[in-house]
């Protein structure tokens, strides 16, 4: 199989997967318990015609898919629902205009919430991932370089200690010990600091991110050190490298030329498989720490039922996770180009 058919092959299944994704993030919230007029409206003296009004305002009066889900009952001839009039062609229809709703919320579309929201993830996961990949990475090496040594050993514990710790349980424990050492325990920025100069403000988000980063450094750091290890273990008893080794070459051109290149293929997709449930801890950690993200967006959005903002938040997630396996694949191809062939 050459390079271009490979190609071809991965971005057509990437596309079959995100229209899957389409029909399941639309039914999948709508199976949620609860009605999201009466989540919106929890004052217990709101009759029940204003409430019916919010649904017909955010079309909760339509039916899902088809008329024979209407409150009322119907005889197979009174359906004269128009197919297209449904809740499932009416979202179809949206985002193929480049639409994601409006939320029930805050009444606000969608699109607006998440770009606000969606940078603020980014800035957190990506300097969290970024570090945990470099620490990890590098401790694994060092690791496998000194196999079956003390040094070797407590690394070895140490990952898998930090890889079993509960993510929120970690940021609960960092927010308890971040308090008494004066670091920001919530949100951003500090309130009344965008009247500063900008040095200062960059300073002060840093700030802020510290500890919320290092929980994710040391969620992540272990996994990345074990599987670095192990993948260079087994690359450094391959006979190529006695061959390197026999020719007088150096164990930094040794790791670098021979080992470290082949060894990089498991941690390639561990860092794209990671994407999914690194966002998934992305919820927790943001939770824990105020941090005005999509992780925060998602706890919101479930607690008031709001579909249009779980529907966005969930197909942004979704898209950048297959996306990311998608370059994963095409990396691991040209790493190791016996992936094509097989």
């Amino acid at each position: 199989m050459n390079r271009y058919r490979y190609l071809l092959q991965k971005t057509g299944w990437a596309l079959l997967t995100i229209l899957f994704v389409l029909v399941l993030n639309f039914f999948l919230f709508r199976i949620l318990p609860g009605d999201p007029a009466r989540a919106l409206t929890r004052d217990p003296r709101m009759k029940a015609e204003a409430r019916e009004i919010l649904r017909v305002r955010f079309g909760l009066d339509k039916p899902v898919i088809n008329c024979f889900e209407t409150l009322t009952p119907l005889k197979l001839g009174d359906c004269r629902v128009n197919p297209l009039d449904t809740q499932f062609f009416i979202y179809i229809k949206n985002l193929l205009q480049g639409e994601l709703g409006i939320s029930y919320k805050t009444n606000r579309p969608v699109a607006d919430i998440l770009a606000e929201r969606l940078w603020n993830t980014v800035l957190l996961i990506g300097a969290g991932q970024i570090l945990s990949i470099v620490v990890g990475v590098a401790f694994g090496v060092f690791a496998a370089w000194k196999a079956r040594t003390a040094i070797d050993y407590g690394a070895l514990i140490t990952g898998l200690v930090a890889w079993s710790l509960p993510t929120f349980w970690l940021g609960i424990i960092l927010l308890f010990w971040g308090s008494t050492q004066g670091f920001p325990i919530g949100g951003k920025a500090t309130p009344g600091t965008g009247a500063y100069p900008l040095l200062y403000q960059i300073g002060d988000v840093a700030n802020h991110m510290i500890l919320p980063t290092l929980t994710y450094i040391i969620v992540y750091m272990g996994e990345y050190m074990l599987v670095m290890r192990s993948s260079l273990l087994d690359v450094l008893a391959e006979d190529y490298i006695l061959t390197a080794k026999a020719k007088g070459l150096s164990a930094f051109q040794i790791l670098k030329d021979h080992a470290m290149k082949n060894a990089m293929l498991p941690i390639v997709t561990l860092i794209a498989i990671n994407l999914g449930f690194t966002v998934a801890g992305a919820v927790q950690i943001e939770a824990v720490f105020s941090w005005p993200g999509l992780g925060g967006a998602i706890f919101e959005a479930v607690e008031s039922r709001d579909y249009p903002l779980l529907q966005g938040t969930f197909l942004l997630i979704a898209v950048s996770v297959i996306l990311a396996n998608l370059i994963a694949d095409l990396t691991y191809s040209y790493l190791d180009p016996r992936v094509q062939t097989e």
